[in-house]
């Protein structure tokens, strides 16, 4: 009997891959462990989104054949899409598979076929395959993969191919199939999810999928990542209206400076972000607002960093993801003069992230002592061995409470802030 191990990086549309990936090799007779000493396979479901990402991918690899010199090493996604031919040159890899052949993989390894990846563009259609294996309390549904826009810092799209959508019959099966395996809440998640439904022939908005979500068993559901340009107000006062959404929203900003929103090709500008943070602060009460944020853009100045620090500061975000800007082969980024230095980003990442500090210390000081609903994870925390749990706004908590067990969900009151980022709950009685 084949054994195989998954390690995933990067997304949650790659974390539902690998599970989908894992669901499939068992169907077909392999069985997952998590020793990489009885290993076959050593399955790694690659991110390239910075060259960071690509450095962890080679090292996960070289590590998996070092530790097992017999192991297959196989790499799989967006990596494995956009450098084959390197791939197949390492003395550590041994099998490349492209994203749109994952769902191929056992048939590939039981072959012993060392390489396939297909032309990503020229697919149309997306790959659907029921999942049942995820997490205990928290299910995925992929909606839509690829991504249209082109981004001038991005390789996502020659990674991923362009948008191709999950219907909704689909979708709503595998959520319904997730409620009744007794999940209480599901992730929408997809390379560009705002771009759901606008490849079919009657151009859907990501609003009407919605409508049909709210029809399922699912107790409740949010949101992946949003472009600033996929939330309008009809939208937003819908989702204010709902019981089942959690009032969690992640904002792929970028900037906050329109001179460097022009230059990434992002196509709104920062009055745009502005409003649209008032509005979903104005239709929910302690929404959580995340964004992503890049510092050190080709030819960002310190006044336009300066411009994107001040508008970060007047925003009512929750928390800021911040990422130094990382040159990626074949963009236009990288071919812009101005390049900003390695120190330089550095120090402007790390301004951003005490705006980012600053802001969720607000955003848990305004939750004290509200009353607010949470999933538990049935696990418990390391540290001080309280029960995990994740409200609807997207609080992690812990609580003290070892009867929680009887059900996932409960009513909480949150009481105090914990490591800066955490809160402590009790029990609603």
């Amino acid at each position: 009997m084949k054994k195989f191990i998954i390690k995933t990086l990067g997304c949650k549309t790659n974390q539902v891959e690998s599970a989908l990936i894992a669901e499939i090799l068992i169907n077909n007779g392999f069985w997952e462990t998590d020793r990489i000493q009885e290993a076959d396979f050593y399955i790694l479901n690659s991110c390239s989104v910075t060259h960071i990402a690509d450095s962890k991918n080679l090292s996960y690899l070289r590590r998996a054949k070092r530790e097992n010199p017999d192991v297959t090493t196989v790499i799989t996604g967006c990596m494995a899409q956009l450098n084959k031919e390197d791939l197949l040159s390492s003395d550590f890899i041994d099998v490349v598979i492209g994203n749109w052949e994952k769902n191929d993989i056992a048939d590939i390894l039981k072959s012993k076929c060392n390489y396939k990846v297909s032309d990503i563009f020229s697919h149309d259609d997306f790959r659907y395959k029921t999942l049942h294996q995820t997490s205990r309390t928290r299910a995925s549904v992929k909606i839509q993969d690829g991504c249209n826009n082109r981004c001038s810092y991005c390789t996502i799209p020659f990674a991923r191919g362009k948008n191709r959508s999950n219907s909704i019959k689909n979708i709503v099966e595998q959520i319904n199939i997730f409620a009744d395996e007794g999940y209480y809440e599901t992730v929408l998640t997809g390379i560009h999810i705002g771009q759901w439904g606008q490849d079919f022939k009657d151009k859907k908005t990501l609003k009407n999928l919605i409508e049909e979500i709210e029809k399922t068993n699912i107790k409740r559901y949010r949101l992946g990542s949003l472009n600033p340009l996929e939330l309008d107000y009809d939208f937003i006062d819908f989702l204010s209206k709902s019981t089942k959404f959690c009032p969690h929203f992640h904002l792929s900003l970028q900037s906050v400076c329109d001179k460097t929103l022009k230059n990434m090709n992002r196509n709104y500008t920062s009055e745009d972000i502005k409003n649209l943070v008032d509005t979903i602060n104005s239709k929910f009460k302690n929404a959580f607002i995340g964004s992503d944020i890049i510092v050190g853009f080709p030819d960002e100045t310190c006044e336009d960093f300066e411009i994107t620090r001040n508008n970060l500061n007047g925003i009512n975000l929750s928390r800021i993801h911040v990422f130094p800007y990382s040159r990626r082969k074949g963009t236009i980024a990288d071919k812009l003069p101005n390049q900003v230095t390695q120190e330089e980003k550095k120090r402007r990442a790390s301004l951003i992230q005490q705006i980012s500090d600053n802001k969720l210390k607000k955003f848990l000081t305004d939750n004290l002592n509200t009353e607010n609903e949470v999933i538990i994870e049935k696990k418990r925390d390391k540290k001080t061995n309280l029960l995990k749990g994740v409200t609807k706004n997207y609080i992690n908590v812990l609580i003290d409470d070892k009867d929680l067990y009887k059900d996932t969900k409960q009513k909480i009151i949150l009481t105090n802030i914990f490591d800066n980022e955490k809160m402590l709950a009790k029990i609603v009685t």
